[in-house]
C-alpha cells in the first residue's frame, strides 16, 4: 500500500490537483496508514482540527466564516514552506457548516502548490465519495471522477 501511495505522489507532480485521499470509516486504519507513510517519508502529519481550531479560537463567528479557508492556507504554507508533500489527518473541522467551506474544493485548491495526502472519514459508494450520513447536517457527496482515492485495505479508485 505505501509503495502505491508513494508512486502516486511521484506521478502527481504534473497533475493539476495533487490530492490523494485515504478514505474509510472511523477505525478502518486511515491514520495508521498515514503514520506509516509519515515514518517512511520523514514527514510530519498536520492535525487539521487542532491547528485550524487554534487559529479560529479568537475570531467571531462571522470572521471564522470569512477567514477559515485562508487560515488553513496560511498554516499549510508555514508548515510546508518548500511546497513539499503535506500529510493531513483529522480534517473533520473542514465540514463544519458554520465555516461555509467546501472541504474537497479547499483541499484541491491547497493541492495546486504541493501534493497533499489526507485522510477522509467516509466511504466510496458507486463512484461517489461520501462524508457523514444523509440526515447529518455535514453530509457531503462528491463524484470520484478525477480523484485519487485509496482505501486502507489497499484499493485505489481513480
Amino acid at each position: 500500500m505505501i509503495p502505491d501511495i508513494l508512486r502516486k505522489i511521484e506521478e502527481s507532480a504534473n497533475d493539476y490537483y495533487r490530492l490523494i485521499l485515504i478514505a474509510g470509516p472511523t477505525g478502518s486504519g486511515k491514520t495508521a496508514l498515514l503514520r506509516k507513510l509519515g515514518r517512511e517519508t520523514g514527514r510530519e502529519i498536520l492535525n487539521v482540527n487542532l491547528e485550524l481550531s487554534k487559529a479560529l479560537l479568537e475570531l467571531t463567528r462571522n470572521e471564522r466564516m470569512r477567514k477559515g479557508a485562508r487560515l488553513l492556507e496560511e498554516i499549510v504554507d508555514t508548515r510546508y514552506p518548500d511546497n513539499e508533500t503535506a500529510l493531513f489527518d483529522n480534517t473533520e473541522i473542514l465540514f463544519d457548516t458554520d465555516l461555509k467551506i467546501d472541504p474537497l474544493k479547499l483541499l484541491q485548491q491547497l493541492s495546486r502548490e504541493r501534493c497533499i495526502v489526507t485522510t477522509w472519514n467516509g466511504t466510496v459508494e458507486n463512484e461517489t465519495l461520501v462524508y457523514a450520513q444523509p440526515a447529518h447536517r455535514e453530509y457531503r457527496t462528491y463524484n470520484t471522477h478525477g480523484l485519487s482515492v485509496f482505501h486502507p485495505d489497499g484499493c485505489l479508485t481513480e
